[in-house]
């Protein structure tokens, strides 16, 4: 390879497979680079890309950021030129067993794994759990945090409808790359063919459904994986503590008692398994209505719940946080963007987003 062949090649191992996390040159997608003169300082450079999957999605981030790292090479004038073609089945099968190699088991109970892990649950249904997953997940993309969010909500998932998402996963041979939207990582019984069906799986299906999210998935490295758990104290709720016994518990409640006693048992879980409950999230806490708050559910909710896991649990277990009750975070999520986004992506600049951006802080420290 002639030097400045080598020195593009060099700055392409800067660029990023958005799916894979890992730089196109490590991935094998660069096979050949030709540089040709067609003047002083300047040439006609040709990169060969090579594609895991045909018609890949990301296809166009990826030659966009593949033109740029050409482009800004500082030494002469470039004209980037991109020939795309996919991978042949013996290099695909080679980069996916190395991948698959490195993940053999669970990556997030390795010892210098950096993710924080999050398990959003319930006592009870109803009481807007994915909903408040949903938001949280999207108010850590949008503060620039590598996120992702597993539905573990086997029976009840909500992830894919609340983020917009009707697509499957992509399948590297056996490897399942996570669909993104709104900048989180997504994965959901929910995208697979028959899922619109009843799902009559008992514990032993349910914890091998789990294992397969967290192992047969290339998430990379994110820095939060949020888990959207199923009401109660299930086999789920169980199967996450023993899977991830690094994870924190966040509880979601509502103010009226019928939902917080409820809740207080869910957090009690931890007694029995490795989890530390990191806190407690009140929602529809009040509506407002002419400027005057409204406690539709009633009040205090929040407050009882972190109060009792704190004496049961011998630890401080905060109310991290209060939410209004807002008809456009229904209709908004119905409509598949979370309500803490505006239009463009960006976290709302109002008291909504500004509780979810100092939930989210709350959580990282």
């Amino acid at each position: 390879m002639e030097r400045i062949e080598a020195e593009i090649y060099e700055r392409l191992g800067k660029v990023i497979d958005p799916e894979l996390g890992r730089s196109v040159t490590e991935l094998g997608m660069i096979p050949a680079i030709e540089a040709v003169p067609v003047g002083e300082g300047a040439y006609d450079v040709t990169v060969h890309v090579e594609l895991t999957v045909e018609g890949c999605p990301l296809s166009e981030a990826i030659t966009r950021k593949i033109n740029a790292a050409v482009a800004s090479y500082p030494d002469a004038r470039l004209v980037p030129h991109i020939e795309v073609s996919t991978m042949d089945d013996d290099k695909l099968a080679e980069l996916v067993a190395g991948l698959k190699a490195e993940r053999r088991r669970n990556p997030f109970n390795k010892p210098d794994v950096k993710t924080r892990i999050f398990a959003i649950a319930s006592g009870k249904g109803g009481v807007g759990k994915s909903s408040v997953t949903a938001n949280l997940a999207a108010t850590f993309a949008a503060l620039g945090y590598d996120t992702a969010a597993i539905d573990a909500d086997i029976y009840g998932f909500s992830l894919p409808g609340l983020f917009g998402v009707d697509t499957q996963p992509t399948n590297l041979n056996g490897m399942l790359m996570p669909v993104t939207a709104w900048g989180v990582k997504l994965i959901s019984i929910g995208m697979f063919a028959g899922a619109d069906r009843a799902i009559l799986w008992r514990g032993p299906r349910l914890q091998r459904s789990l294992e397969q999210f967290l192992s047969d998935v290339w998430w990379g490295e994110p820095d939060v994986l949020l888990l959207d758990l199923a009401p109660g104290t299930g086999d789920m709720a169980i199967s996450v503590a023993q899977a991830l016994p690094n994870a924190e518990m966040v509880v979601v409640t509502t103010p009226q008692p019928s939902a917080s006693d409820v809740a207080v048992r869910s957090g009690l879980v931890a007694l029995q398994v490795p989890m530390r409950v990191r806190g407690v999230v009140e929602n529809m806490s009040w509506f407002e209505h002419r400027g005057e708050r409204l406690e539709i559910f009633g009040a205090g909710g929040g407050a009882r719940v972190s109060e009792q896991l704190t004496r049961a649990l011998g630890h401080d277990v905060p109310l991290l946080a209060q939410l209004p009750l807002i008809p456009e975070v229904r209709e908004t999520g119905e409509a598949g963007r979370p309500a803490v986004l505006d239009a463009s992506g960006a976290l709302r600049d109002d008291g909504f987003g500004a509780t979810f951006r100092e939930l989210a802080e709350r959580l990282m420290r």
